[in-house]
């Protein structure tokens, strides 16, 4: 692992991929064998492709989740990507580019210089108020509950900050990768469909 302290982050790749002219059909058939085979390894979350605009370069750009860097790394170099990759030579005009992304950034914006969707701010607003209220009402509960039987006094600061703790650390690496996969299309209502 080249880093153990990502270990339990959720990683998120994104794939950059120019497809050579009259090939893009070829490629959305490749890409879909490739994402069902997917489906099957460890710590897989999904992925969702953008297919280039039409007055633009024929750049396709794949997102891809995996629940842990190891995930990720056993299928960069695993048999599967080996075989996928032959597969697609001749249909692609160069070597993919790939962007490792993890932890909170991911949550609901696109990295910079993908062709994706803009995230609706009002439903952004929304889930964060609704999922921030009932962390603080629950995990806040449990955390004072705690507190009142502690055998010393813990001071409201180091009770807020154990809180927030608690609730960045579920939100990061639980709670938030699953939200924003199940509702990825009511966040994303302007997405191009999955390719």
């Amino acid at each position: 692992m080249a880093d153990g302290s990502l270990g339990e982050e959720p990683v998120t790749v994104v794939i950059r991929r120019r497809v050579r002219a009259g090939r893009e059909a070829e490629y959305e058939q490749w890409l879909e064998r490739l994402q069902v085979d997917a489906r099957g390894l460890p710590g897989y979350m999904g992925a969702t492709t953008q297919r280039p605009a039409a007055d633009g370069p024929r750049e396709y750009v794949s997102v891809i989740r995996f629940a842990t860097l190891a995930a990720l790394e056993a299928f960069e170099t695993g048999d599967l990507r080996r075989r996928h990759l032959t597969a697609v030579a001749d249909i692609v005009e160069d070597a993919a580019v790939w962007e490792r992304r993890t932890g909170l950034e991911f949550w609901f914006t696109s990295p910079p210089g993908a062709i994706v969707a803009q995230p609706s701010r009002p439903r952004m607003v929304l889930l964060m108020t609704i999922v921030v209220t009932s962390l603080v009402l629950t995990i806040g509960s449990a955390v004072g509950w705690l507190a009142e039987r502690a055998p010393v006094p813990v001071p409201a600061p180091v009770r807020l900050l154990v809180t927030v703790a608690i609730e960045i650390t579920f939100m990061t690496y639980w709670l938030m990768p699953r939200l924003t996969r199940r509702l990825a299309s009511w966040i994303h209502p302007a997405r191009a469909p999955r390719g």
